[in-house]
């Protein structure tokens, strides 16, 4: 006797085994996902012939763990024919399964860690918490203390209170040598970091930040490269809106050239931080900081036509969703890159980069030749630092001589 699941995947008969109270409610978990009927009626099949499975073999609702998932994919393979995406299923229905409580979380025993890597991990939760960094300074700061803790104290005990300025020296003069100025100011500025974080657990009592040598470095030795206003103009003009994606990718692209929004705040953009009737926008910048920033007319009217006809319904309260399922926000920063790459590639634009900083850059550059001051500009941006801003007012000499006037006469 044929049964219907969740009014759209028909099995051959009805759920036997432990888990088939649960399929119901496992299609109703995916269809609020997004999952399209394809794969939900294949993720439901999966589901109900591993229930199957557990009642043959004797394996009750609380006992099912990821071995049994890879042991069922194993007895079904030499049954039938593997699909790609079954793997996934089981999956999703075991990560179901824990949501809903039904089988107790899995014990992962996790491995002793070294001295050197419980400094680490004390320097991150200080980053984290006191400092309130951005996950991506941590990150680059973390391989470069690990690195010298493991210089000065190898594999054995991890004593803070034994550093000298000789330490940082001689790690400092050793490695930076063999990296590109950049990779060494963000060595130094690591080390400093770290050593400022010491001091400040008590572990030393000499500043011994201020022993970090200093990487030779021109101070702002390029010219930010910024996207043109024409091919910002071409860009967006080529986006398809009558797609719920199109009408994503061009709200996303607008808030990047009109705002100079980064990556990250537009990924972290949440339904609350817009408030419609007064035309704001706030924004989580760097350092836990928050920006108040005027939400131009055709910037809030491509968010709102998203919301209303194009953002897939869902509990999620990102602005920004994802187009396929799992339907939630973005993962982090590169979903926004991505939809630029993909959006310079179709639109077969010569842009400076491939990335979403160029919209900043070409925004700032943009506000400069329109006159408007380095304060302004920066606190548009959200910079912290006056400095940051100044960088914009180099001069592009290459292009510039492009409009040079020929001298009159021969050369003398």
């Amino acid at each position: 006797m044929k049964c219907t699941i969740h009014g759209a995947v028909v099995l051959s008969r009805p759920p036997e085994g432990p888990l088939a109270a649960y399929i119901a409610p496992f299609a109703r978990s995916l269809s609020e996902q997004g999952y399209r009927e394809g794969s939900l009626k294949q993720q439901v099949r999966i589901a109900s012939g591993f229930s199957r499975w557990l009642e043959q073999t004797g394996v009750g609702v609380r006992s099912i763990c990821a071995d049994h998932a890879i042991r069922y994919l194993r007895y079904r393979t030499r049954h039938i024919r593997p699909r790609r995406g079954d793997r996934a299923a089981l999956r999703h229905l075991i990560d179901f399964l824990h949501l809903e409580q039904l089988t107790p979380a899995e014990q992962v025993v996790s491995p002793r860690l070294s001295s050197t890597e419980c400094c680490v991990q004390a320097y991150v939760t200080y980053l984290r918490e006191a400092r309130a960094l951005a996950t991506a300074t941590i990150v680059n700061y973390v391989p470069f203390v690990r690195a010298f803790l493991n210089d000065r104290f190898g594999q054995g005990r991890v004593t803070l209170s034994r550093l000298c300025a000789g330490d940082v020296v001689r790690f400092a003069q050793r490695q930076a040598p063999r990296m590109q100025p950049k990779c060494a100011k963000l060595l130094t500025a690591a080390l400093r970091s770290f050593l400022r974080y010491a001091r400040y657990r008590g572990d030393i009592t000499l500043d011994l930040s201020a022993a970090v040598p200093v990487v030779a470095n021109w101070s702002m030795p390029s010219i930010p490269r910024g996207i043109a206003p024409d091919q910002t103009r071409q860009l967006l003009a080529s986006i398809d809106r009558r797609s719920g994606t199109g009408l994503r990718d061009y709200a996303i692209l607008l808030l990047l050239a009109r705002l100079g929004l980064r990556s990250g705040e537009v990924v972290s953009l949440e339904l609350g931080d817009i408030d419609w009737s007064a035309g704001r926008l706030s924004v989580g910048g760097k350092s836990a900081q928050r920006n108040e920033l005027p939400l131009p007319a055709d910037v809030g009217k491509a968010i709102a036509t998203y919301l209303i006809r194009g953002r897939p319904r869902s509990t999620c309260r990102r602005v920004f969703l994802r187009a396929r399922a799992p339907i939630t926000g973005f993962s982090g920063p590169s979903g926004v890159g991505s939809v630029v790459r993909h959006a310079i590639q179709r639109a077969g634009i010569d842009a400076p980069t491939r990335g979403a900083h160029q919209f900043r850059h070409g925004l700032a550059t943009e506000m400069l030749f329109h006159g408007a001051s380095l304060s302004e500009i920066g606190e548009l941006l959200g910079h912290q630092h006056p400095q940051t801003t100044t960088i914009y007012t180099k001069v592009d000499i290459k292009a510039l001589r492009t409009l040079a006037v020929p001298w009159p006469g021969d050369v003398q």
